[in-house]
């Protein structure tokens, strides 16, 4: 062993071979925000690489061990080695094999500052490379280097237990909560937290790595979130050499933007004695409206706003109906025009016009409450407060964007305890300008020329969630577009990946995507494979294991339109944005829909999608004689939904060309529900082929007559030569559907045959499964939605026996419809003439507010049972529902479309 002035010297000898040129000096330098290209040490000369072959010491050898100031590239008195502890595999608690547990501080030039605290991990089994991980919030409180990837698998072990050398720091000062900025009063301090004491912890760390193995890393990585990101990125466009690769998840780059965002919030909720704050239950309300209308745009009812660009073209009309009547204050179901004023301040980018922040940027990006950002409920802690005056400083019940721009006015730039926030203007900060860029200077990580980093093979991941209610993601898509503008689309192509996440919020929201971002990188940088569409599983405990698509900033994922709710598969990435009030299911040219009604009435739908003009012509009913066609304009609602003349129905564009609608009932006040498509088949080949559509199916439906509304569920099979037979259980109503037989007693049999001139089917119905003979007792419409068969049979027996069948298929024996067959958000039109909305989601589903368990293949393979009321059922086929409930004459039936 040798002593202790020996083993010191020894280090010091290796670490000049290491490290930099001078330090210290009168006074306190800040280091240039850009230092030159080249990656130098900010005027330090530069230092010879160490010798190949070093001699590795145990861990033990670490203690005491001291670097001098010249040893460390920025000014410091040196650094002190206080423990180095070895830690076995087998110790209580240590999950991360055996390894040397380093602590130790690095002495400030300033006295009045504080120390630098580090942490390094030493793997026994190094597999030689090193990961540096970043801070949060206001730091002072010691990043260890053991955690996991943050947003990573669950079950990945730490980057230590996978033999990466690990180290941290905190930033150069010390306090219980990353909310307290009073550190920010001594300039070596602040510096510190600006991205100095990443630069000494780095020299630091790297020399004791290279003295305990005798080698320097193959690789050095670096990984930071929010404050941390923030650190990330200070580091490679000060420093671009030391790293190769970084990841910076929802980097808080534009420091000073976001410090100046919180206080116009601030200033927004709590000036005029609070009149623009805002209660639990109005920010709730703001939330639920900008869910209800899109949330649905994405093509999957999920919880999650992911067609954000889309959404923010409803701003204003989301905006004007929230505004209470005259503007004024009436009470939790609306919001003042004061309050609608806040909502606008979180909502909107700061323009600065008067004075620039570092890098020349001019702008602070807003966070996307409108957009699906929460800032209120169970999916957050980051509220607006409960009390509509703030505490002086800001404390825990207020604001939590105020809490940190109070702190941030008081202790970076007026250095005034006291100082009141509230008077401070962002845009216009008066005398405090010029201190305000210099704070930006040093604090913000906005620099957009990352050239050099990329120049030595440096790759750059970023994670941003869209949700983000702390650190404004339009400001890391403002930084990711600036670096366009400075090094070309090419080399960000090559250098960049930039993914944006629906639903995220600051590690909050309701997804957070856990993925291997530490696997990509390396695949990356070692490797040479560039990360792809990666897959991202939900970390939120109500919705874990869900999963989507990682997708590049500026696409998000959409939802194909079938499967389950639930998988990534389901979903592509897109780039569109779009009107959200256009309808991509339009036809292209005026159409004809065929059809028909709950009445059983035959029906055709004509419409004009360049004047959104509708033409309902009844074709074939027992109610009404001679009947005119209805005729009117549908209003756009959005999602494919269109307001009509019919009584109040809501016409629904599908995809496939179905058409979901209503008409003005033949008796009473409301509309009948329709069905219609834009393909049908025809049957015209001589001699005729049914093989195409004939099978077995189940069916729901409903039947009417003068003792009313009766549900009808059972089964169907539909032959080759155009027969059919139906079969029901015995109890005749919503629980009648069976297995289909062709012994079974409860039974209805006849044929059909094809009517060119009404483009549908006659149904003649008959003792046998003869195909001629009997009595017409109505027609059949068969829709092909995408090739598949959509039976509609439109009862006319009599003016006392009418009404609607709808088929879908019967799986054979031994299959099921899979779980999430019918996953999907629907428009629904029932009997009773309401329209309501559903969504199904796995075993989930909510019907017009009210939510259900759903059990697949019950009573019988092919028909879904929910729990909602006994019994209620559905059947789905190509995208279209059968809902039935309850049984005799207080029987219901709804259809509706995938939307």
């Amino acid at each position: 062993m040798l002593r202790a002035g020996a083993t010191a010297l020894g280090l010091s000898l290796i670490l000049a071979a290491c490290g930099g040129g001078g330090g210290g000096g009168g006074g306190f330098p800040f280091l240039p925000v850009n230092p030159p290209a080249n990656g130098g040490d900010g005027g330090n000369p530069p230092v010879e690489p160490p010798p190949p072959a070093q001699i590795a010491k145990a861990c033990a050898e670490l203690a005491g061990m001291t670097l001098a100031a010249a040893q460390i590239s920025l000014p410091t008195q040196g650094a002190t080695v206080t423990s180095a502890t070895p830690v076995a595999a087998g110790e209580a608690g240590n999950s991360y094999g055996d390894y040397c547990r380093v602590r130790g501080t690095i002495q400030p030039v300033d006295p009045n500052s504080q120390l630098i605290n580090f942490a390094l991990n030493l793997p026994e089994k190094w597999n030689q490379k090193t990961i540096h991980f970043g801070g949060g919030g206001f730091d002072g409180v010691l990043i260890d280097g053991t955690e996991q990837i943050r947003f990573g698998p669950r079950d990945k072990p730490a980057p230590l237990a996978l033999g990466y050398a690990t180290y941290g720091d905190d930033s150069g000062h010390q306090a219980s909560s990353i909310t307290d900025g009073r550190f920010a009063a001594n300039d070596e301090q602040l510096a510190n937290y600006g991205g100095q004491s990443l630069k000494k912890t780095r020299d630091v760390a790297q020399a004791l790595v290279l003295a305990r193995y005798g080698s320097k890393p193959k690789k050095a990585y670096f990984l930071g979130t929010s404050t941390g990101g923030r650190d990330a990125l200070s580091y490679i466009q000060r420093w671009p050499l030391d790293y190769d690769g970084v990841i910076a998840n929802e980097p808080a780059l534009n420091y000073t933007g976001t410090r100046l965002s919180n206080v116009a919030v601030g200033r927004a909720l709590y000036n005029n004695n609070g009149a623009g704050w805002l209660t639990k239950k109005k920010t709730l309300l703001v939330q639920d409206t900008v869910k209800q209308r899109c949330d649905k745009l994405d093509g999957a009812v999920d919880n999650i706003v992911s067609n954000v660009e889309s959404c923010r073209q409803l701003n204003a009309q989301i905006l004007s109906d929230l505004l209470c009547p005259g503007g004024t204050d009436t009470g939790d179901t609306c919001l003042s025009k004061a309050q609608i004023d806040t909502v606008k301040a979180i909502e909107s980018p700061l323009e600065f016009s008067r004075y620039a922040l570092a890098n020349g940027v001019k702008r602070a990006g807003g966070y996307n409450l409108l957009e699906g950002t929460l800032v209120a409920g169970p999916y957050t802690t980051r509220d607006l407060g409960t009390d509509n005056q703030p505490d002086n400083p800001a404390g825990t019940n207020d604001a939590n964007m105020y809490v940190t721009g109070d702190q941030w006015v008081k202790f970076f730039v007026t250095r005034i305890t006291d100082f009141d926030t509230l008077t401070f203007d962002p845009l216009n900060p008066g005398a405090y300008t010029a201190r305000v860029t210099e704070v930006s200077n040093l604090t913000d990580a906005t620099n957009p020329d990352l050239s050099p980093f990329f120049g030595h093979g440096g790759k750059l991941i970023m994670l941003h969630g869209l949700a983000d209610e702390v650190i404004s993601n339009n400001s890391t898509i403002d930084y990711y577009k600036q670096m366009i503008a400075t090094m070309g689309q090419t080399m960000v192509d090559q250098n960049v990946r930039f993914y944006t996440v629906p639903g995220m919020g600051h590690g909050t929201g309701v997804f957070i995507p856990n993925w291997d971002s530490l696997a990509a990188l390396e695949g990356w940088v070692e490797g040479g494979l560039a990360p792809a569409t990666a897959v991202a599983v939900d970390a939120v405990p109500a919705t874990y294991g869900r999963t989507r698509p990682l997708c590049q900033y500026p696409s998000w994922p959409k939802y194909g339109g079938s499967g389950s709710l639930d998988a990534a598969i389901n979903y592509s990435c897109v780039t569109e944005a779009g009107n959200p009030l256009a309808c991509q299911n339009l036809p292209a040219a005026v159409t004809t829909y065929k059809g028909g009604n709950s009445f059983g009435e035959e029906l055709s739908v004509r419409i004009d999608p360049a004047t959104m003009a509708y033409t309902v012509t009844i074709d074939a009913s027992v109610q009404r004689k001679d009947p005119a066609p209805s005729s009117g304009k549908l209003v756009s609602q959005g999602l494919c939904s269109y307001t009509s003349d019919e009584a109040g129905a809501v016409f629904t564009f599908a995809p496939g060309g179905v058409l979901q609608g209503g008409v003005k009932a033949p008796v009473g006040a409301s509309f009948a529900p329709l069905l219609a498509f834009q393909n049908t088949f025809d049957n015209v080949l001589d001699p005729t082929e049914f093989k195409p559509v004939s099978d077995i199916f189940n069916t729901v439906g409903v039947q009417q007559g003068a003792s009313g509304a009766k549900v009808y569920a059972g089964a169907v099979r539909l032959r080759d030569a155009g027969s059919f037979q139906y079969c029901r259980s015995a109890a005749g109503d919503a629980g009648s559907f069976m297995i289909y037989n062709a012994s079974c007693t409860n039974t209805e049999k006849g044929y059909i045959t094809y009517d060119a001139t009404h483009k549908a089917f006659n149904v003649f119905t008959t003792t046998s499964t003869a195909t001629s003979g009997g009595d017409r007792t109505g027609s059949m419409v068969i829709g092909l939605v995408n090739g598949a068969a959509v039976p509609l049979h439109l009862v006319r027996a009599s003016t006392d026996n009418f009404g609607m069948r709808f088929y879908a298929l019967q799986p054979n024996d031994g299959e099921a419809l899979p779980l999430g067959t019918a996953d999907g958000s629907y428009a629904m039109s029932s009997v009773s003439g309401l329209n309501s909305a559903a969504t199904a989601t796995g075993t989930d589903f909510n019907l017009a507010g009210t939510a259900a368990t759903l059990a697949y293949n019950k009573p019988l393979r092919g028909v879904v049972e929910s729990s909602a009321g006994t019994p209620d059922h559905f059947i789905f086929n190509s995208g279209v529902i059968g809902y039935v409930s309850g049984a005799g004459t207080s029987a219901g039936l709804q259809f509706g479309v995938r939307n």
